[in-house]
């Protein structure tokens, strides 16, 4: 199944990624190898960064929205972007 995720943010353009902090950062910080020791580190170091940057939520809602599955986006990881979708997919099923 698909995630459609609809909300009044146009993801699908490119200024929100002008905006983004990420633009001066090594991508190789967004994605880190594992999920234990020095990749914790690693995912802490990215979230920061994504948590100083304007364009944090339409990141996220680009990574839902297009089923990001690795790496760190607008400042959560590859299971806390798992979780939102379940998350959503429950609501939606809810709804229907």
């Amino acid at each position: 199944m698909a995630l459609t995720w609809s909300r009044s943010i146009d993801w699908d353009t490119a200024d929100w990624r002008e905006l983004a902090a990420c633009r001066d950062t090594d991508p190789d910080l967004f994605f880190p190898v594992g999920t234990t020791g020095p990749a914790l580190q690693q995912i802490d170091a990215a979230k920061a960064v994504c948590r100083a940057c304007e364009a944090q939520g339409q990141c996220l809602e680009f990574a839902l929205a297009t089923n990001q599955e690795s790496g760190v986006w607008g400042a959560t990881s590859e299971e806390e972007r798992r979780k939102i979708r379940k998350g959503w997919l429950s609501r939606q099923r809810r709804a229907s």
